[in-house]
């Protein structure tokens, strides 16, 4: 996730995917936020790879 506010991005990943509300997020701890950005990043680059590993 690179484009726009970043913080943001990740809020509207996380809404969609697991509903957490986007205040939410972004009250959480700097750490806490790092860690589920971070944790977000893994998983999507771990979808992608799956879906190019499908599509051969």
């Amino acid at each position: 996730m690179t484009e726009g506010d970043g913080e943001a991005n990740y809020a509207h990943y996380l809404l969609h995917k697991i509903h957490l509300l986007p205040h939410d997020f972004l009250a959480l701890p700097r750490r806490e936020k790092a860690f589920i950005m971070a944790s977000v990043d893994l998983h999507i680059e771990a979808e992608k790879k799956a879906y190019h590993k499908s599509h051969r």
